[in-house]
């Protein structure tokens, strides 16, 4: 089971039909709304400040949210994908957005609804990137424009898949206690 830890008077608060890997780890003032998935060894530290997640959002193994004390907050849209080793300290998450494997977002960032963070990117601190955009690099700079039909399928997809992965583990815990 997950380890759900309480602080300052802030529970973390999970949305219907989200998996949380057992090792996964949610802290203080997480709010997550349904149908995510929060996968191994990934940390959600809400100690110092807010973090506000989405439908649908998948936060890959290893993955590090966190914030800034009274300064920095995380938010976090739908259909978002988090690839694995991610951080993200303090920024904004539009819809549909991907943050490619072991990316780097900070503080007071935006990234806009269907942008791309490529893998290995370091977005700087108050770097907005534009809806369907592809950033890269580190510093992360802007790479092309990226189509608002295709990115919507891709980052979609790949929610739905993660959903469709995270019910994999129901079925294994349903299996063993018949």
């Amino acid at each position: 089971m997950a380890l759900i830890i309480p602080v300052r008077g802030f529970t973390p608060q999970i949305g219907k039909d989200t998996f949380l890997a057992e090792n996964a780890t949610i802290v203080g003032d997480v709010v997550m709304g349904d149908g995510c998935s929060v996968w191994f060894n990934a940390v959600l530290r809400g100690d110092v400040n807010s973090i506000r997640i989405g439908n649908r959002v998948n936060i890959q193994d290893g993955s590090v949210l966190h914030t800034l004390y009274q300064k920095s907050t995380i938010e976090i849209g739908d259909d978002v994908s988090i690839g694995h080793n991610v951080t993200i300290h303090g920024a904004k998450i539009h819809d549909l957005a991907l943050i490619g494997m072991g990316a780097v977002v900070m503080d007071d960032a935006e990234v806009g609804e269907g942008a791309i963070v490529a893998a290995g990117a370091v977005v700087l601190s108050r770097t907005k990137i534009g809806p369907n955009e592809l950033w890269a690099g580190a510093p992360a700079k802007f790479i092309k424009p990226v189509d608002p039909a295709q990115s919507r399928e891709i980052n979609e997809r790949i929610a739905h898949n993660y959903l469709m992965y995270s019910k994999w583990y129901d079925e294994e815990k349903s299996e063993s206690t018949e």
